[in-house]
């Protein structure tokens, strides 16, 4: 039996958990066993980069906080290694860095995820991994705009040049 301060530790664990799990925006659990030191340095070095908490979880204090915060679907894939990455911002972003990392190392496995408070399959997290970053889609929408903008400033130079010459 732990001791009431292990106990309590591992309670105040399972809550912290628990809140990260309901505010974050994304979150993808993952295999990680059969990585190097060096395939797990790269990965950490990536979700740090794209602002993407990531951790090694204990399965049982994990199941716990996922039931807290309403996730029941997670009891079944937490067993084994297990981690998780947790978006607080862009709801795409555990998804395409992780995808991408498992297209290059076999061994590394998505297991489930979770998006705005609502489980996803794995097709779903596929599908949530092929859409650009946010940075991206923002410069498209400017390209976009831009090119609009410069369109209708060409009409307007063409109005100007001939009313001029008429």
């Amino acid at each position: 039996m732990p001791s009431e301060k292990v106990l309590q530790q591992k309670q105040q664990m399972v809550a912290d958990l628990s809140e990260k799990l309901k505010t974050a925006a994304a979150g993808v659990f993952v295999d990680y066993c059969g990585l190097t030191v060096e395939e797990d340095t790269q990965l950490r070095n990536k979700l740090r980069e794209a602002n993407i908490e990531y951790a090694v979880v204990k399965n049982t204090l994990t199941k716990r906080a996922a039931n807290d915060a309403g996730f029941n679907e997670f009891d079944e894939i937490l067993n084994g290694p297990t981690a998780l990455a947790l978006s607080f911002e862009d709801v795409v972003a555990p998804a395409r860095v992780l995808a991408e990392f498992a297209k290059d190392n076999e061994v590394f496995e998505i297991k489930a995820g979770f998006m705005e408070g609502r489980a996803m399959s794995l097709e779903e997290i596929d599908a949530l991994s092929k859409i650009p970053s946010k940075d991206t889609l923002y410069a498209m929408l400017a390209g976009g705009l831009n090119a609009t903008i410069a369109g209708l400033a060409r009409a307007i130079d063409a109005v100007r040049e001939q009313k001029e010459t008429a």
